[in-house]
C-alpha cells in the first residue's frame, strides 16, 4: 500500500516519535508499505512520521543512488537508539520527500553506531560510515522530530520561508501523493 507523504508544516514531523511495542504493529507489512511508498517517490529513506505515524521506525534503501557500494543497503530500523556519532563533520547536500524541491548542504559526523530491531524483532548493534551513516542520521532525525532545515542558519531559513510556506499549503508539484497540513 502506498501512503501519502506528509509535507512540511504538519505537526507530526516536529514531534518526537514513541517506541513501538512488539505485536502492536505489523512491522513486516508496514515496512513493505513504507518501502513501496519510498520507491514510488524515488527516495532512499522514509520514516514513519512522514506517513503520519508518530512511531520510531524508518526504512532505507540506497539502491536508487546507483553507487555500487550502496546497492545492498536496504534495512528496516525499529526503535533505534543512536549510540555514537564521531569524526570530522562533513557537508553534503540533502533533500527530503517531506520538503520537496529544496536541497541544502548539511554538515554531519561521518561515523555512527546504532542499536535497533529489524522487521523480525531481532536486535542489532552496528556501525556505519559515509553516505550510509548520513541516510540513517537523516531518517533518525525524523523520529526525533528534527528536519534537515532545522540545521540551517537563520538567514538561510528566512530565504526559504516562502518556499516552505508554499509546501505547507500544497503549492508544490511532485510525482507522489502528499498529505498537506494547511491546504484550504
Amino acid at each position: 500500500m502506498i501512503y501519502p507523504i506528509v509535507v512540511y508544516g504538519d505537526p507530526v514531523l516536529k514531534k518526537k516519535a514513541r517506541d513501538i511495542k512488539k505485536g502492536e504493529v505489523d512491522v513486516r507489512q508496514l515496512s513493505e508499505d513504507m518501502f513501496e511508498t519510498m520507491h514510488g517517490a524515488s527516495g532512499v529513506g522514509l520514516a514513519a512520521p512522514q506517513i503520519g505515524m508518530s512511531i520510531r521506525m524508518f526504512v532505507v534503501d540506497a539502491s536508487p543512488m546507483e553507487d555500487e557500494e550502496l546497492m545492498d543497503f536496504r534495512k528496516v530500523f525499529i526503535n533505534p537508539v543512536m549510540l555514537d556519532e564521531e569524526g570530522e563533520p562533513w557537508p553534503y547536500e540533502e533533500g527530503c520527500l517531506s520538503i520537496p524541491h529544496i536541497r541544502e548542504e548539511i554538515t554531519r559526523k561521518p561515523d555512527i553506531r546504532i542499536r535497533y530491531f529489524d522487521e523480525n524483532w531481532e536486535e542489532h548493534e552496528e556501525s556505519y560510515d559515509g553516505i550510509r551513516a548520513r541516510i540513517i542520521q537523516h531518517e533518525y532525525d525524523h523520529i526525533e522530530g528534527i528536519l534537515f532545515t532545522d540545521y540551517l542558519s537563520p538567514f538561510k531559513k528566512r530565504m526559504l520561508k516562502g518556499k516552505l510556506q508554499n509546501i505547507s499549503k500544497g503549492k508544490t508539484r511532485v510525482d507522489y501523493r502528499i498529505a498537506v497540513p494547511l491546504r484550504k
